[in-house]
Order: C-alpha cells, then sequence, then structure tokens
C-alpha cells in the first residue's frame, strides 16, 4: 500500500470515528451543577448529544442511555456557557470619522475568526458573546452576535443563517463624552441628543414610505442601508446597545426609547445605582461592567461594585459583560463575583453571567441555561463559580470541547499575560518563516 492511499485510509478512520462520537451521547455525572433556570442540582448528572442538552437531573432520577460515554466529574461544578453581551474581541474595527453615526456598518465583514483572543474568551468559560464596534461615535454600528464555535468562516460563528438577509446583531449607539468631539461630531450633549433625534425622524419617514408602497416595488423609495437598518430598529427586530454612564446620559436615553419606540439595553450604566428605580420602571436591562479604576474616564468615576445589588433590588433586568480589552474575557466569572460582595444574590449573579445576558440578545430559547432541547454550551469549573481560587477547567460549545485547561496549548490562553493571544500569534508568523 503506497503512502498516499495509507493517509487516506486514516484519515477516513479518523473521520468516521469523529463521526461516531458526535453521535454518541456524552454524560458528565457526579458534579454540583446549576441549570440556573432552576434548582442547583447536588451529585447531578448532564446528558448532551448532536449539541444539544438530552437530559439533566440528579444521577439517581436520569438514565444513561445506551452506547453513552460517561464522565465522572465528582467534586466539580457545571455552568452554562456565559454569555458576554458586550465585547470587543475578534479584531474587528466599526464606523470612521467620516460621520457621527453609521447604522450601516457592520462589524461582521470586519471580524477575524482565527483571532486568538476568541481562546481567551473560551479560557473564561464564554460561548456566546456581543461583539461590538467601538464607542466613538453616537452609532458606530451593527453588532454581531457569535457563538464561539470552531470556525473557517464569519458564517459558522454567526446565530442567524443569512447575513446578508438576515437581522445577525443588534445596534451600537453611544452618548456622554465618547461621542463629543470635533466635527463632525456633537459638541455637547444636548446636541447628541438632537442629532440622533433627527436621524430617527428621517428614518421614520422611510418607514412609512415603505409602508405606502404596500409592497409595489415601483413605489418602494430608494434603497437606503443606513434607513434599513433604523427600520429595523424602529420594528424592535434590531435591539440598540446604548453606551451610556452618567446617571443623566442614561436617562437621555430611555427618554429617546420612549419617544421612538425602540427595544434598548444599556451598557456599563457606571451611575446605575443612582437611577436604578427610573430604569427599572422603564422596562429595560443594564448590561453593566465591573471597573478597578476609571482608568481617565471622569464620567465612570462614580462606578460602585453595588449597581448589580441595586438593579436586583429595583426588579431591573441585569447582565454582567467584559468590554474586552477593558476587562479580561479570562476574568468574566470575578465579575459576578464582585457583584455578590458588594450585595447581589448569588442566583442572580449567575443569571447575569448566563441567562439575563441571553435574554438581552433575544437568545434565550437556546442559550444562557441547561435544559433539555437548548445548546450543549456548559463550562466546568474547578469549584465555586464566585471564588477567587476557582479556574475554567473545560469550555463545551454544543457538545464540543473548545477548551481544556489541562491541555498546555490551551493552557497558556488561560494563564498568560493579558497580551498572550498576540505574541501568540507573533511567534506562528516567526516560525512560518523559519519554515
Amino acid at each position: 500500500m503506497s503512502s498516499r492511499i495509507l493517509k487516506l485510509f486514516t484519515l477516513s478512520l479518523c473521520i468516521l470515528a469523529t463521526a461516531g462520537a458526535q453521535e454518541a451521547p456524552l454524560v458528565f455525572e457526579g458534579a454540583l451543577i446549576y441549570p440556573v433556570e432552576g434548582e442547583p442540582i447536588p451529585n447531578g448528572r448532564l446528558v448532551v448529544q448532536n449539541g444539544k442538552v438530552l437530559a439533566i437531573g440528579a444521577t439517581a432520577d436520569v438514565a444513561v442511555p445506551p452506547n453513552a460515554v460517561v464522565r465522572n466529574v465528582q467534586g466539580k461544578v457545571i455552568i452554562p456557557g456565559l454569555v458576554d453581551t458586550h465585547s470587543h474581541i475578534g479584531d474587528g474595527s466599526g464606523g470612521d470619522r467620516s460621520a457621527s453615526m453609521h447604522p450601516e456598518v457592520r462589524i461582521l465583514d470586519a471580524i477575524d475568526v482565527r483571532s486568538k483572543s476568541f481562546k481567551k474568551a473560551l479560557a473564561g468559560g464564554i460561548t456566546t458573546v456581543n461583539v461590538m464596534p467601538g464607542s466613538r461615535h453616537l452609532m458606530s454600528g451593527q453588532t454581531a452576535y457569535l457563538k464561539i464555535r470552531q470556525a473557517n468562516t464569519i458564517n459558522d460563528m454567526l446565530f442567524c443563517r443569512d447575513p446578508l438577509n438576515d437581522i445577525c446583531g443588534g445596534m451600537k449607539m453611544a452618548n456622554g463624552t465618547n461621542s463629543i468631539g470635533e466635527k463632525p461630531f456633537p459638541g455637547t450633549r444636548a446636541k447628541s441628543a438632537a442629532l440622533v433625534r433627527q436621524l430617527f425622524l428621517k428614518a421614520q419617514e422611510y418607514q412609512s414610505k415603505i409602508a405606502a408602497a404596500q409592497g409595489n416595488p415601483e413605489k418602494m423609495p430608494k434603497r437606503d442601508l443606513e434607513m434599513e437598518a433604523l427600520v429595523q430598529v424602529l420594528e424592535g427586530k434590531r435591539i440598540v446597545h446604548h453606551h451610556t454612564h452618567r446617571h443623566d446620559d442614561i436617562l437621555t436615553v430611555l427618554r429617546l426609547a420612549k419617544e421612538f419606540g425602540f427595544r434598548v439595553v444599556l451598557h456599563h450604566v457606571s451611575e446605575a445605582w443612582k437611577v436604578a428605580k427610573e430604569i427599572a420602571v422603564a422596562g429595560v436591562g443594564s448590561s453593566i461592567i465591573v471597573l478597578d479604576a476609571p482608568g481617565g474616564k471622569l464620567e465612570a468615576t462614580d462606578i460602585r461594585y453595588e449597581n448589580g445589588a441595586e438593579l436586583e433590588k429595583a426588579g431591573a433586568l441585569v447582565a454582567y459583560h467584559t468590554d474586552d480589552g477593558i476587562t479580561d474575557s479570562r476574568l468574566f466569572l470575578r465579575s459576578a463575583a464582585f457583584g455578590v460582595r458588594a450585595g447581589m444574590s448569588r442566583t442572580k449573579a449567575l443569571e447575569a453571567l448566563t441567562i439575563s445576558g441571553a435574554k438581552m440578545l433575544d437568545l434565550h430559547d437556546r442559550v444562557g441555561s441547561l435544559k433539555p432541547g437548548k445548546d450543549a454550551d456548559f463550562v466546568i469549573l474547578s469549584g465555586d463559580p464566585f471564588s477567587v481560587y476557582t479556574h475554567v477547567e473545560e469550555t463545551w460549545v454544543e457538545g464540543r470541547k473548545m477548551f481544556d485547561r489541562s491541555n498546555p496549548e490551551d493552557k497558556k490562553y488561560a494563564v498568560g499575560g493579558y497580551d498572550v493571544f498576540r505574541r501568540d500569534a507573533h511567534l506562528d508568523a516567526c516560525e512560518g518563516g523559519v519554515e
């Protein structure tokens, strides 16, 4: 047998073995499981197959399917894959300085799916992420909701099926000092709000022309990418993810959302504790961040670890995000741990890392909790989710192991410096040059 035929034969065996492994149920038993939508399960059993959760419950109550591959994970903790509602991984970019608002710009057109930053997120237990354009604009463009799967193209990571015609993310907006600057940017907070109102009025006119056409192509207005995206916002199909810090800026966002009827998630909300009641009454979710220091951003100087607790007390939906690289994806669990230490309940803190974020992305029917029929995205931890001593040991996405701390190639993303993935890429390039 020639070496070429032998290689092909070996490859065929590998493919068959992999296919068989995918079809066989995987069982994880003995761990303390936090399904999130349900009470914690001591000595639990999680069964996954074909990328979905097949069954979950106490070991005594859940049967092991025939031909299942069983793993004893006694002493470990299993939680759903984490949902990061605001990140900048993937080395993408958004709008430029030609205008202060770019609703037509799509971050999915700029994401590098081979970026090592995705591996860093997996090392932190993150499986679903909302990747944003930058925040230096009133409207910097369309976000992308991604599942951190093995990917060859951006299509492999998107939740949507058709990036040309489907809505594949939200709309990134901002106010406060980030979007104030020299022309064409507004110079004041009041002018910022006025420009946004003017653009939405224009979008309402475009929306009215579409309605008047009643499907007649000859009567339809000329295609406008900016207006198309904003009509989706007005119709509630595309969620606005709004960067805002100060209490007055937060209330400005709530007024705009009420005036034009769009759905909004508040991001950062450093001063949420000052207006938690108003946020709750508006029925708006808050995706908050934990900062060790304002880092030169004066409007974040009043940020408090109590934000999560205050929003919980007010009855508002609250999630955490990384804003990576403002905070490190690998330390995402730490954000909720700080919330617990500042008075947030453990239950709501874990929800803030999982199902609450999924709700803010309209993805809660697939991710954010462990229940039969949902995606088999989960994290195996060495201990309590909120302990400083706990490590992410494994991260699974749709029933496939995507991070394993026991693998030296994976571990470096968990323990290396903040730019380990960049240095690793540099080394790869150097090794390629030697070859």
